[in-house]
């Protein structure tokens, strides 16, 4: 069963009463029986590269997913924090892994994943909804713009996406053709009302469009249903790794969607990160098994070469541990670029140390590298978006801002 609304932008007036009918329609599960008929056809063709953005919310403390131990101040700087259960895992330079996270680990080893440190956002202050907004718009500041950087990118290319929750997330939100997926609990329907409905909508440009491409989404008889989105996001690894694994399904699809946006919640770590079964550590245990399945899917399908895997989050922590032993909200983080054509094995940083004096405001980690050199690194070297779309519409008024060389060759 499935929870599938598109387009995200019903179209014409005259049959927006049909269209909302056909979106609740399809949020109820109506087009689990389609799955053995593929997608609609697409524009992107079935060999383009694929792009599966992860989006973790609440603010990823990127010094204990990504420590440094070979700054003179980290462990000083961070006290308990500094300290694992299990040794870090050794990555280039100073830095390090945390060892939950041993499967990314073994990929920057096969030098299928890198790592982007003291990177972030323009916007340095600490609410996770200002952050959020400026995440996923693209902007320079907090409701600069009111769509989402991928969807731009999407347009550009006349791509497709699917993001794996109940509703489209700005990342996605603005021109082109945007499905979403979720688990159901809701019966399948009859035969004879999925004929009609092909017959009824048969007329209907948008809403066949609409159909058509539902026809690739099916409930995972084992995987979790029901219950709310954002709490499914925070929930149990069944749930994140079955989201990763339709992830990969969608993607991997001949006529698939060319990008899918997967959430994670959980990530506002103000206390107990030391715990060894923290919630900081389960996350990222998650996290990694997550990043596994969604590879293992995609190998299967044989994406894996053509996917890069963008892990990104809202801001990073402050450096030193707070009263609760945990992490207040800071600006410099930590993120994941992964996937079978990655010039993986690195770790991409303008380090700017942790001393006090070195960081933000004499809190964060300072910012080195705007996180929109990632972005624009993946869209422009492998989704193949042109310059002047990514300056002028993707990320509008960014021309000082240079890709991030990411890929081979």
């Amino acid at each position: 069963m499935t929870a599938a609304l598109s387009p995200a932008h019903p179209g014409q007036a005259p049959s927006a009463g049909r269209r909302r009918f056909v979106g609740s329609l399809l949020a109820a599960g109506a087009t689990a029986p389609f799955s053995r008929l593929g997608w609609a056809a697409p524009t992107a063709g079935p060999t383009a590269p694929r792009l599966v953005l992860v989006v973790l919310r609440g603010g990823l403390d990127g010094l204990a997913a990504v420590p440094v131990p070979g700054d003179p101040s980290f462990a000083p700087s961070r006290g308990a924090l500094a300290e694992f259960a299990q040794p870090a895992l050794p990555l280039s330079g100073p830095f390090a892994l945390h060892p939950s996270l041993a499967q990314l680990h073994a990929l920057y080893q096969q030098g299928e994943a890198l790592v982007v440190h003291a990177t972030g956002l323009p916007y340095r202050e600490r609410s996770h909804f200002d952050a959020q907004q400026v995440l996923e718009s693209g902007g320079a500041r907090p409701h600069e713009l009111d769509t989402g950087w991928l969807a731009r990118a999407l347009a550009a290319e006349r791509g497709r996406g699917i993001a794996l929750n109940t509703a489209v997330p700005l990342v996605l939100r603005g021109p082109g053709e945007i499905d979403t997926w979720s688990p159901s609990n809701q019966p399948d329907p009859s035969a004879d009302l999925i004929s009609r409905l092909e017959r009824v909508y048969s007329s209907d440009p948008a809403l066949a469009r609409a159909l058509g491409r539902a026809r690739g989404l099916r409930q995972d008889p084992q995987m979790p249903v029901g219950g709310d989105m954002a709490a499914m996001q925070g929930a149990g690894r069944p749930v994140v790794i079955g989201l990763a694994r339709k992830a990969a399904e969608f993607i991997g699809q001949p006529t698939g969607p060319q990008v899918a946006v997967l959430e994670m919640n959980g990530w506002d770590t103000h206390v107990n990160q030391t715990a060894p079964n923290g919630v900081l550590a389960n996350n990222l245990r998650t996290l990694d098994a997550a990043l596994a399945a969604l590879r293992e899917g995609l190998l299967a399908s044989g994406t894996w070469s053509r996917t890069a895997v963008l892990v990104v989050t809202e801001f990073g922590r402050e450096v030193a541990m707070n009263g609760t032993q945990g992490t207040d909200h800071g600006s410099g983080g930590a993120a994941f670029v992964l996937g079978g054509a990655v010039a993986g094995g690195r770790v991409l940083a303008d380090w700017p140390g942790l001393a006090r004096q070195d960081r933000f405001e004499g809190r964060d980690l300072r910012i080195t590298t705007d996180l929109r050199a990632v972005f624009k690194g993946v869209l422009h070297d492998h989704l193949k978006v042109g310059a002047a779309a990514l300056s002028r519409d993707v990320f509008p008024g960014s021309e000082a801002i240079r890709p991030m060389a990411l890929f081979r060759g």
